[in-house]
C-alpha cells in the first residue's frame, strides 16, 4: 500500500460541509492522507502524524481544491475555425460553414490525428487543473465517424457522450427526419460499446423538442444515460425535456425562464453554465442569481470547441463566472468541482472527503479567491490525479 501525507496547507477545499457548515467544507492549517490513489483522512495539519509515509508532499501554506470537474467538452475534431472567431469579433458576416466545416475536417482527419489533438487539449486541461473531463462526439456525423470519434474519447475518458444529433449533417438537409432515424438507429447501435451518455442539441436551428425526446428515448432504451443542450440560442422546451427525462444535466440554459427554474428546482437534474460560449460569441451573459436563490445544483463547465468556446481552462471559466455571470468565488469553485461531479452523476470526485478519488491542485497562493482575482495567470503549483502527480 503506497501512502501520501499532503500536509502544511493553509487553506484545505474539502467540498464537505461538515467540516465548517459551509459548501466549501473549508479546513485551515490542513493536511490529507491518500492511500492507494483515494484520501483516507483529512484533519488539521498538528494532528497528522509524520512518519509512516512513503511520500510526504509540502504544500507551504498554500490553498488545496479538489480537481476542476469538466462536464461538456468536444474535443474530438480537427483543424480550427479561427477565421470565424476573427470575423464574428470584428462585427462581419462570415460564412464558412460553421458546424458543418469542422464535420467535413473531422472526417477527413486520421484516427491518429483525431487522438493527437485531443490529447493536446487534454494536457491543456490538466496542466490548468482539469481532473475529470467530459468528452462528445458530434463532428462526424456519420456512423463510422461517430463510432471512432467516442472510440478514441473512450481511451482518454470514462464520461464519453454520444452526440450524433449535434447539427444535421449537409447530406441530410432535405432528410432531416431520415437522419434523425439513422440517429436512432444504426448509428446508436455502433457507437453503443463506447458512449456513457447521449445527448441532442436542442434549440434553433436544431433539433426539435419531438426529435429530442425520440433520441433521448431511443438512447435510454439502449443504456445510455440523458443529458442535453437546452436554451442555448432561444427559450425553449429543452429544459422541460430535461427534467421530464431525468437527465443528469441542462446545459447552457443561457434563456432560462422562471417555470425552468422551478421545474430544476424540483428535479434531480444540475444547470450547467458554460461562460466561455457567451464570451466567444459576444452573446449577452445570464444572470445566475436568480438560479442561486432557488437553490439549484450549478455546474461549470469548459464547453471546449473550435467554433465557439474554445478553452479548456477551467479557471478562466471561474473567472468569467465571477465576472460576467454574478457567481461568488465560492460558488464558482464549487461550480466547477463539485457541480461538475453532480452533473456526471459521480460521487468519487468533485470533494475532498474520506473515500474520494485524490484529485486535487495545489495552488500557488495562499486562496482560492485568486483564481478569480488573478484572472489569465496560471496559479496550479501541482495537480493530481488519483493519488499521482500528473
Amino acid at each position: 500500500m503506497t501512502r501520501t501525507l499532503v500536509s502544511n496547507i493553509g487553506l484545505l477545499v474539502t467540498n464537505d460541509s461538515t467540516q465548517d457548515g459551509t459548501p466549501l467544507g473549508l479546513i485551515k492549517e490542513a493536511a490529507l492522507v491518500i492511500d492507494n490513489g483515494v484520501i483516507s483522512w483529512v484533519g488539521s495539519n498538528r494532528e497528522a502524524a509524520k512518519s509512516d509515509f512513503e511520500n510526504s508532499i509540502d504544500a507551504r501554506g498554500n490553498c488545496v481544491i479538489p480537481g476542476f470537474v469538466d462536464s461538456h467538452s468536444h474535443i474530438i475534431f480537427a483543424g480550427d475555425r479561427s477565421g470565424e472567431f476573427r470575423a464574428r469579433m470584428k462585427g462581419e458576416k462570415y460564412s464558412a460553414g460553421g458546424i458543418n466545416s469542422t464535420v467535413a475536417l473531422t472526417r477527413a482527419a486520421t484516427n491518429q490525428e483525431l487522438l493527437s489533438n485531443a490529447h493536446r487539449i487534454l494536457a491543456e486541461a490538466n496542466s490548468t487543473g482539469t481532473t475529470t473531463l467530459e468528452i462528445k462526439s458530434g463532428y462526424g456525423l456519420t456512423i463510422k465517424d461517430e463510432a471512432r470519434s467516442l472510440e478514441i474519447a473512450s481511451s482518454l475518458t470514462e464520461e464519453t457522450t454520444f452526440l450524433g444529433a449535434h447539427v444535421v449533417p449537409l447530406e441530410f438537409q432535405n432528410d432531416f427526419e431520415g437522419y434523425v432515424d439513422l440517429v436512432c438507429g444504426e448509428m446508436l447501435d455502433a457507437v453503443k460499446p463506447h458512449a456513457k451518455w447521449i445527448d441532442v442539441f436542442c434549440d434553433q436551428g436544431a433539433f426539435t423538442p419531438d426529435q429530442t425526446r425520440k433520441i433521448l428515448k431511443a438512447g435510454i432504451a439502449k443504456g445510455l444515460k440523458p443529458r442535453l443542450h437546452a436554451n442555448q440560442l432561444e427559450a425553449g422546451e429543452g429544459i422541460k425535456i430535461g427534467v421530464e427525462l431525468d437527465a443528469a444535466s441542462v446545459d447552457h440554459v443561457s434563456h432560462i425562464s422562471e417555470h425552468d427554474i422551478s421545474l430544476l428546482s424540483k428535479s434531480n437534474t444540475v444547470a450547467t453554465i458554460l461562460p466561455g460560449a457567451e464570451f466567444s460569441t459576444r452573446s449577452k451573459y445570464l444572470d445566475a442569481r436568480p438560479l442561486f436563490d432557488a437553490n439549484l445544483n450549478i455546474a461549470l463547465a469548459s464547453d471546449c470547441n473550435p467554433g465557439s468556446s474554445y478553452t479548456s481552462n477551467m479557471q478562466f471559466i471561474m473567472a468569467l463566472a465571477v465576472r460576467e455571470f454574478y457567481f461568488s468565488p465560492e460558488q464558482a469553485l464549487w461550480s466547477a468541482t463539485m457541480g461538475g461531479a453532480k452533473a456526471l452523476r459521480r460521487t468519487d470526485i468533485g470533494h475532498l472527503g474520506v473515500g474520494a478519488s485524490a484529485d486535487f491542485s495545489i495552488l500557488k497562493t495562499p486562496s482560492y479567491i485568486h483564481i478569480a482575482y488573478r484572472p489569465g495567470v496560471q496559479l496550479i503549483e501541482e495537480v493530481w490525479r488519483r493519488g499521482n502527480r500528473i
